[in-house]
């Protein structure tokens, strides 16, 4: 350690002296590759990265270590009769220890091009990528070349893309860039993320049909019309032909449900109404949805609906509008929600949506604290396959995902929209009756024990003073929820 101290030391040292007479500077270099050569030898214990920034700062070259070496007693050292040899050696000792970047900075400093394919096809195996393009850009175009193909057999696609656009391979790889292109479109696919797909598609045909493709894939039938009409697109099945038999059998719809009605609420009179009959209901169940952002870095987008569904409706509040028309009565209706003790709130990964709603309307104090929020998640210790997973698993179906990074942000929602958006709060409410009651449970949870759900009910309040309001609101009664009401 005191070794390597002395070292850096001594390099800045070195390095100060370089800013002195001509002569100095010189002088400064012979000391510098002295010192490289001790290195070298292993009379100094070093950390690597001194031996090549030595070489960079004092740009010693491989004439510059054998004039000093003859001159010194190196020449009575036979490994120094041969530099370039001895040199090779010890940057082989590099690629030996996977110090790949090391090796290729030493490698590219002395112009030695000894290595080749393997070389290559080793740094990729070992995923030293950024080592890998150093030294195929540093070998030239043959080895560019074999690097692009090496990251397309291992479908290393935006890999492969990025150095033919940067080397202008173009020609020689006129697939790669399609390539690239489609995989990006299958990601953003696999995520629900329709409309940045479609936008990076940026309108080029073979990339639209293949997104076309992707949405028949999924199911996402409606997405198939909707591209078509879009880019006057032929021999694509039609989506009403299809798509109420496919839904039907693989996934869970309102009807199935329960769910009689779904109500738009973005005015006063609404949300009077709606708060009217989720207070008269012992369960809901509680969903929000908002437009993805896709900007590495940026900020979430407002949370733009709240859905609230009860036994046979789900109230879809449009929080934006609602907030700019009327900010005081929807606080008030949703804390009456919220933090009343008379009503079991249902959620699903639920305290991640009130992170987002505190954040998203942060002068409003509905969404500071609750009570009686029963969060399904956290009664089951496998989570994969998120709600719909779980939905299948219990109810026998899951649910139709593809809409989930939909624009929640436009008006109006398309039915589908709509539909999704229920679906979410609505299912909930049925697994919380399926898995409590004594008739399924078994089935349900594999074979366990009925679940004790009351011990998984949670409060949060930010404030332990609390006001007069929510004193009042905690003395009311706690709701008698019977295991097997349904």
């Amino acid at each position: 350690m005191l070794l390597q101290l002395y070292s850096y030391t001594f390099l800045k040292n070195v390095m100060f002296m370089t800013a002195a007479t001509t002569g100095d500077s010189l002088e400064a270099k012979i000391i510098a590759v002295r010192l490289f050569l001790d290195i070298v030898e292993g009379s100094i214990d070093h950390d690597e990265r001194i031996a090549v920034k030595i070489l960079e700062v004092f740009d010693i070259k491989l004439t510059d270590i054998e004039k000093v070496a003859s001159q010194s007693k190196a020449k009575n050292d036979r490994r120094f009769h041969n530099v370039k040899a001895f040199l090779e050696q010890y940057i082989f000792g590099f690629i030996e220890s996977e110090s790949y970047m090391t090796a290729v900075n030493l490698l590219e400093h002395f112009s030695i091009r000894q290595s080749g394919e393997s070389f290559l096809v080793k740094m990729i195996e070992k995923k030293q990528f950024r080592a890998a393009e150093k030294w195929a850009t540093f070998m030239g175009k043959p080895m560019l070349s074999m690097l692009v193909q090496e990251y397309v057999d291992r479908n290393k696609l935006k890999n492969a893309y990025l150095i033919v656009k940067k080397n202008n391979l173009q020609q020689e790889f006129p697939d790669v860039h399609h390539k690239y292109k489609e995989s990006a479109l299958k990601k953003l696919a696999e995520k629900a993320c329709w409309d940045v797909a479609e936008a990076k598609a940026n309108g080029d045909r073979q990339l639209v049909d293949y997104l076309v493709y992707l949405a028949m894939e999924a199911g996402y039938l409606e997405k198939v019309d909707e591209l078509c009409n879009r880019y006057s697109l032929e021999g694509f099945p039609k989506a009403q032909e299809h798509e109420a038999i496919f839904l039907q059998h693989c996934f869970l719809n309102l009807n199935e449900l329960g769910v009689e009605d779904i109500i738009w609420v973005d005015e006063l009179n609404g949300l009077g109404k709606a708060t009217c009959h989720i207070e008269g209901s012992k369960v809901v169940g509680l969903d929000c949805e908002w437009k993805p952002n896709y900007v590495k870095g940026s900020k979430p987008n407002k949370v733009s609906i709240m859905q609230i569904a009860s036994d046979k409706k789900v109230f879809i509040l449009d929080l934006i509008k609602l907030y700019n028309d009327v900010p005081d009565v929807l606080d008030n209706c949703l804390t009456h929600i919220l933090r009343s003790p008379r009503i079991l709130k249902l959620g699903y990964n639920f305290h991640c949506d009130v992170k987002q709603l505190a954040q998203s309307y942060g002068d409003l104090e509905c969404f500071k604290c609750y009570n009686m929020l029963l969060d399904i998640q956290s009664m089951f210790e496998d989570p994969r396959g998120g709600l719909s997973g779980l939905a299948e698993k219990i109810l026998g179906a899951g649910l139709n995902k593809t809409r989930r990074n939909s624009n929640w942000e436009q008006r109006p929602l398309s039915q589908n929209q709509l539909e999704y958006a229920a679906l979410d709060a609505a299912v909930l409410i049925q697994i919380f009756y399926r898995v409590c009651d004594h008739s399924h449970a078994a089935d349900a949870l594999d074979g366990h024990n009925k679940i004790e759900w009351k011990s998984y009910i949670v409060s949060h309040m930010d404030n332990p003073r609390k006001s007069r309001k929510e004193s009042r609101l905690r003395k009311e009664p706690e709701p008698e929820v019977k295991d097997n009401e349904a």
